[in-house]
């Protein structure tokens, strides 16, 4: 069971990236290149700061709107 709850994460950490590549970069080459590299994308987003401030909730908020 526990396999099972780290997969959904490891699934919504993965789009949650797709949904900030898509936001900062509109290019399917660079997202694909982040689709393959997702959690090593994800940790360099968080280092520079591109989520600081409310980014990290205002992306997400963007598509569903």
């Amino acid at each position: 069971m526990e396999k099972r709850e780290t997969s959904i994460l490891y699934l919504v950490l993965g789009l949650y990236s797709l949904m900030i590549s898509w936001y900062y970069n509109h290019s399917v080459i660079l997202l694909i290149i982040h689709y393959i590299f997702w959690p090593v994308y994800l940790i360099y987003e968080l280092l520079i700061g591109h989520l600081a401030h409310g980014m990290w909730k205002t992306i997400p908020l963007s598509y569903f709107k």
